[in-house]
């Protein structure tokens, strides 16, 4: 039986088949990454960046804190202020979804109970983030990012 030969046309075509298998798992990740990014977090940074030490003096100076649960089929935000008693904000925006895409982005209706804020919600498992935005009766805002994890 003869053997057969390694020439330069199959040592070509091992190197074609092989750069082309990465290039093209490449793309495809590239391709994925851009399609499931949410996109930008403010529409000019340079002005956030601006903005950022006055949002945040007035922030801690409201000294609220929330937490966020799911129990019973309703996501619930607890809001507190520096003595740990609920606070009623004035205005209340959220968007809840998580943190790779926007396909399960939703913006609930939050009511409050004298307690915390509860609305009906239905989460899968997994990592969560409730991007919110609160006001007091002067206005004042607060925008926190609360990651939640839910267990499956």
């Amino acid at each position: 039986m003869a053997q057969r030969q390694f020439t330069g046309k199959h040592a070509l075509a091992v190197f074609v088949t092989a750069f082309g298998v990465i290039i093209t798992v490449n793309l495809v990740l590239a391709y994925s990454a851009v399609k499931t990014f949410p996109g930008l977090e403010v529409k000019n940074s340079y002005v956030a960046s601006q903005e950022f030490n006055d949002r945040l003096q007035e922030h801690q100076a409201l000294g609220w804190e929330i937490q966020a649960e799911v129990s019973g089929g309703l996501l619930i935000l607890h809001i507190t202020d520096r003595t740990g008693a609920p606070v009623q904000v004035a205005e209340l925006q959220a968007v809840v979804g998580r943190a790779t895409h926007v396909k399960d982005d939703f913006s609930p209706d939050f009511t409050f109970d004298g307690q915390a804020y509860a609305t009906p919600a239905v989460l899968g498992k997994g990592n969560w983030n409730i991007r919110l935005v609160a006001k007091d009766s002067e206005g004042a805002e607060f925008a926190q990012r609360v990651p939640l994890y839910v267990k499956g």
